[in-house]
């Protein structure tokens, strides 16, 4: 198929929408960069948008008011770590919704329970990365710390450390080339050794202290500045991320480089879609998730009752709750999981298949299957629903295009989809072409986030 660069088809109107759109997606990036904050944000966009916590019409419902009609907008939100909305369709949701489903976890560095020490003058914190990465792209960044630490009395402390411009940074210290020549011959897997990717927090040390001096100065600033013990690390959820906003990237302004892309880019899109339909036939719904770079594991991941427990509140709102009801909406759905793709990088060609792979700025990708090898692990959608899925695009002017994740023997991948295609629903991956996937800073086109919105939207207005 031909893949052209959208840039050439747009017209005036078209390009002012466009960075309209970018625009809001970097402020939701710097506002975003753990899953918490992503979930704040989306809950201020929603309500701005007429959603209500699903919670209020339970409670109304049970005062004996009305439930849930076509038309209504509620969400509901898991730890504060994965958030689900909905927006009720005309049709009887036994025929099915109309899913977006992305991941907002991303690769990062985690603080371990037990992480404050000192060592020969210097004062760390103890990490563990989270997700796929390559550890040696971490040493040397300027480093920014973003969660929660929640006391034993329950309170919770917020904590952003990194982002103003008048806050200091953290950094993982590298290896000068003059004295690595002992460990240059290793492979890239082996330069670091996750143990020794700490981050390191300070140098001060406190008066009239004979032991461990540094560290009893950032157990006073802490305590000070925070209100917080090192026993209170124990039940913290503090992430390691670059310091820095999202930029605008390229000479002509084209590219979006920031971190936390991956798949931040597809939850924006998705989200951005679903706050701007009215009226579907079939109910929408929009799943941001946690966990997926892990295994999509625990109470906020995609193996979790998360989101099946909600559509059986849902289904519960609309009248009388039915077991078979449920089971016949989540069957009779069509999804698009919506995962970023590998796109072709000319600087590293040896590792793809060209004519099979994700171009930039030629629009969102659908990948028919996933998985590595000989599709191992893979969600493979069905022909009829990829028909289906062209001639939408078509109708509504969508450019789209199609691609696996490397060459055949080399790369691969998996996402939520085959999480989701238990439920008996047709599933496909679909998302955004990315540069430097994983990295610290991940790169992806103005042109392709616009089209996904476009493409996001004729999705859930579709009445299959």
């Amino acid at each position: 198929m031909d893949k052209k660069n959208l840039w050439q088809i747009y017209d005036e109107a078209e390009l002012t929408r466009l960075e309209e759109v970018n625009q809001c997606y970097r402020e939701c990036l710097d506002e975003g960069k753990t899953e918490r904050e992503c979930v704040a944000k989306t809950i201020r966009m929603a309500r701005a948008a007429g959603y209500r916590d699903i919670r209020e019409a339970i409670a109304a419902k049970k005062e004996g008011k009305e439930g849930l009609k076509a038309g209504d907008k509620v969400y509901a939100v898991y730890a504060e770590r994965a958030i689900v909305l909905f927006q009720i369709g005309k049709k009887p949701i036994e025929e099915g919704m109309n899913i977006l489903g992305a991941h907002i976890d991303s690769p990062r560095i985690d603080l371990k329970q037990q992480t404050l020490y000192e060592t020969e003058g210097l004062a760390y914190f103890d990490t563990h990365y989270y997700g796929g990465v390559k550890k040696y792209q971490w040493l040397a960044q300027p480093l920014a710390i973003h969660g929660v630490v929640v006391k034993e009395n329950g309170e919770k402390v917020e904590i952003v450390i990194g982002e103003d411009p008048e806050d200091p940074v953290l950094v993982i210290t590298d290896l000068l080339p003059h004295l690595d020549k002992p460990i240059r011959k290793k492979t890239a897997d082996e330069f670091v050794d996750a143990e020794n990717m700490d981050l390191l927090i300070g140098n001060r040390a406190k008066k009239g202290e004979e032991k461990d001096a540094v560290k009893g100065y950032i157990q006073d600033l802490l305590k000070e500045k925070y209100g917080i013990e090192e026993e209170d690390f124990i039940s913290a959820e503090l992430e390691i991320v670059p310091a820095g906003k999202a930029r605008e990237c390229g000479l002509d302004r084209s590219m979006i480089l920031a971190y936390g892309q991956d798949d931040r880019v597809c939850a924006f899109t998705s989200l951005m879609a679903m706050l701007e339909v009215e009226e579907p036939e079939r109910t929408s719904c929009c799943i941001l998730i946690d966990k997926e770079e892990i295994g999509s594991v625990g109470a906020s991941g995609m193996t979790s009752r998360f989101f099946e427990n909600m559509v059986a509140e849902i289904v519960a709102l609309l009248g009388d709750y039915n077991e078979l009801t449920v089971r016949r909406a989540l069957s009779s759905s069509k999804m698009l999981s919506s995962d970023v793709s590998a796109a072709f990088d000319p600087m590293f060609a040896e590792v793809y298949e060209k004519r099979n792979s994700a171009m930039l700025a030629c629009g969102p990708v659908f990948n028919k299957y996933t998985g590595h090898g000989g599709k191992s692990g893979s969600n493979d959608a069905n022909p009829e629903y990829v028909a289906q899925l062209r001639r939408v695009m078509r109708e509504n002017q969508v450019r789209f295009q199609t691609a696996e994740l490397g060459r055949i023997d080399v790369g691969g991948g998996g996402t939520i989809a085959y999480l989701c295609a238990v439920y008996g629903m047709e599933v496909i991956d679909s998302g955004i072409a990315v540069l430097s996937m994983h990295a610290p800073w991940e790169t992806t086109s103005k042109a392709d986030i616009y089209e996904a919105v476009k493409g996001y939207k004729a999705f859930l207005k579709e009445t299959f």
